[in-house]
């Protein structure tokens, strides 16, 4: 009769189980619990039963905290997907000078119907108070040599200033540029990662499952043989 290793016990006739023919899995767990267990040592079929048993719980809650765990990783790489696209119009407004910004604003107007509107109606009226109730004494007579210095002075101002704020729009483009740049490869780089994650899932878990389905293989293998073993007793 051979002797439990674990319960140090006799073993039925046909049930004992040598440490050689465990699964390597669940004969590492014996060894983790038992570290003077060899693969010449014996254990009985229930006793190996109970282990398999607790192999098998061990895989599945194993496999339920990597998916725990891969879930938690997409939910944190969703939240920081938003972080480069985040306040980019208040970072390129707190890099603008105060004269930048007066830049920008005068070319804004001076592009607006309310600029063409009211300077027209200007020239208009500088033109009748010359013509109609200042006719005996202009201070600006026709032809407006006045009025034209006034309108080159301000043309010659106006170009530069407008100039100024179209440089200030293409640093501003090139600027989102950039950030549209690295938000597409902070996509690119998520949607890579998460792919590898996918991978590695599906990998690791077709691994586990043709795991649990050769223990439990065994275990309908260990139950034919008592069946045999009871039909030839009868």
């Amino acid at each position: 009769m051979k002797i439990s290793h674990i319960s140090k016990q006799e073993i039925a006739r046909g049930e004992a189980i040598r440490g050689l023919e465990i699964r390597t899995g669940i004969f590492d767990l014996l060894r983790n619990k038992f570290p003077d267990f060899t693969k010449d040592d014996f254990i009985s079929i229930d006793e190996l039963n109970q282990y398999r048993r607790i192999y098998l719980t061990s895989l599945i809650t194993l496999e339920k905290g990597e998916l725990a765990k891969i879930d938690s990783d997409v939910m944190e790489a969703i939240k920081n997907n938003s972080i480069l696209s985040e306040n980019i119009q208040d970072e390129i407004e707190a890099d603008l000078t105060p004269g930048q910004r007066i830049a920008d604003k005068v070319a804004a107007f001076g592009g607006s119907w309310t600029f063409i509107i009211t300077f027209f109606s200007f020239i208009l009226v500088w033109m009748l108070i010359n013509i109609w109730f200042l006719a005996a004494k202009p201070f600006d007579p026709y032809p407006f040599i006045l009025l034209n210095l006034i309108l080159s002075c301000l043309a010659a101002i106006q170009a530069p200033i407008i100039m100024m704020s179209q440089n200030r729009q293409e640093q501003k483009d090139r600027q989102r540029s950039e950030h549209d740049y690295k938000i597409n490869l902070k996509a690119e780089l998520e949607i890579k990662l998460l792919s590898e994650k996918i991978d590695h899932l599906l990998v690791h878990q077709n691994k586990k499952l043709l795991e649990i389905q050769e223990v439990q293989t065994d275990y309908l293998e260990d139950l034919m043989k008592e069946i045999k073993k009871s039909g030839h007793k009868k």
